[in-house]
């Protein structure tokens, strides 16, 4: 499953005057379906976090193709790209219920242990999952 997909109503908090919805908000759309994604993998955030991982975004990019509006239901699509020692990277589109390209992004998170602060490898647990979607 190198791709898993979202459905997201946009709130009117979510949007400007214009009724379009504030740029900032597109990366927390990415972390939803990001966190489902993983989920949907048998990875919870949750139980990592327990577990002393903490998975940390070090690089976000977003291309505004066209704006999404207060009450559009937005499809966040995630895509797995790559996974290295201590690194995973996703590619992200959404488009609005007519099938229209909204935004695209990119992000690259690091594994961290929570007690030292300092990256390191993934756990076996995820290393296995991600190894089938790899291979």
């Amino acid at each position: 499953m190198r791709e898993h997909q979202y459905e997201v109503r946009v709130r009117y908090s979510e949007t400007d005057q214009m009724g379009v919805v504030y740029h900032g908000n597109y990366a927390q759309y990415f972390e939803m379906g990001r966190v489902e994604w993983l989920r949907n993998l048998g990875i919870s955030y949750k139980w990592m976090e327990a577990n002393g991982i903490m998975l940390p975004v070090v690089s976000l990019n977003i291309n505004y193709k066209k704006p999404a509006r207060y009450d559009d239901l937005l499809i966040v699509k995630t895509i797995f790209k790559s996974q290295t020692s201590v690194k995973i990277e996703f590619d992200y589109e959404i488009c609005n219920e007519k099938g229209e390209l909204l935004t695209i992004g990119h992000s690259m998170l690091v594994f961290v242990d929570m007690k030292t602060g300092r990256p390191t490898a993934p756990p076996e647990y995820i290393n296995e999952k991600l190894l089938h979607i790899v291979s």
